[in-house]
């Protein structure tokens, strides 16, 4: 990863422009949990692409994710072995013991709100059930390092430690996904800089007060290694094994960080 002189520190928000965030990142919030009211066995992936859309532009928002680089739908919902982007479908179809992640993102006064969780379709199996206990918690602990003076990386630095921490915690392996990660985040979705999901502490351009980050670990049973299928979006685990990803959109402040994507 190389980080631009240009780049040294990580664009600061007012306290004015994370309340239009945090706005929005409500509505992604809301939206996640009447995603997850509606999942249940027999119920379409198709069929929560519409709850969520139906939800976000009821709230004056307009689902970010509708249209973004031709992405056709509102969520990406990816089931069991699809990690992220999947693409809400009538054909799949949600069945008893299925880990669904569900990926959203709102646009409100042209600010963004972006975050991700996985839950299970009745009861999961005990061991999808520690793998997805532990990326909720390693995202947890990771976003701690979102504090003014930081740098990027000790945000990487901290979901891999959490990582390695989180398989003795949860009594799971754990495999971080490679070549994905968190983003920067304000009036686009994806901005600069690129937050990789592990690494070496104390690079990148310098976290300020205001800095805001999406941050987003994935973590799979069986292996770190990934394809994208022939939809050039479902971004699946080469052995089959199943994953789990969180998302937060996160400012860091002088209190300490700030989950602009509540879910309450």
């Amino acid at each position: 990863m190389v980080f631009r002189r240009r780049s040294k520190r990580i664009p600061a928000r007012t306290p004015g422009e994370l309340d239009a965030m945090q706005a929005a990142g409500e509505i992604v919030g809301k939206a996640l949990q009447e995603v997850r009211a509606a999942a249940a066995s027999g119920v379409s992936t198709l069929e929560l692409d519409a709850v969520a859309e139906e939800f976000i532009r009821s709230n004056g928002a307009v689902p970010t994710f509708k249209g973004y680089q031709g992405f056709p739908g509102s969520i990406c919902s990816s089931v069991n072995d699809v990690i992220v982007h999947g693409i809400p479908s009538k054909k799949v179809v949600l069945k008893e013991g299925d880990l669904v992640s569900i990926d959203c993102g709102a646009t409100l006064d042209g600010w963004v709100g972006d975050s991700a969780w996985s839950f299970g379709v009745g009861q999961l199996a005990p061991e999808v059930q520690s793998l997805n206990d532990a990326a909720e918690w390693v995202l947890m602990e990771g976003l701690k390092a979102m504090v003014p003076g930081n740098k990027l990386t000790d945000v990487s630095w901290a979901l891999e430690e959490a990582t390695d921490r989180a398989e003795e915690k949860f009594g799971v392996d754990l495999f971080i996904v490679d070549g994905f990660g968190g983003h920067g985040i304000g009036r686009e979705m994806h901005m600069d800089p690129f937050l990789p999901n592990e690494g070496k502490p104390g690079k990148g351009p310098k976290i300020q007060e205001g800095s805001v980050l999406a941050i987003e670990p994935m973590l799979a049973l069986g292996t770190e290694d990934n394809r994208t299928l022939g939809d050039d979006w479902t971004v699946v685990t080469i052995d089959g094994s199943w994953a789990s990803h969180w998302e937060h959109t996160v400012a860091a402040t002088a209190d300490g960080p700030r989950i602009l994507t509540p879910r309450y």
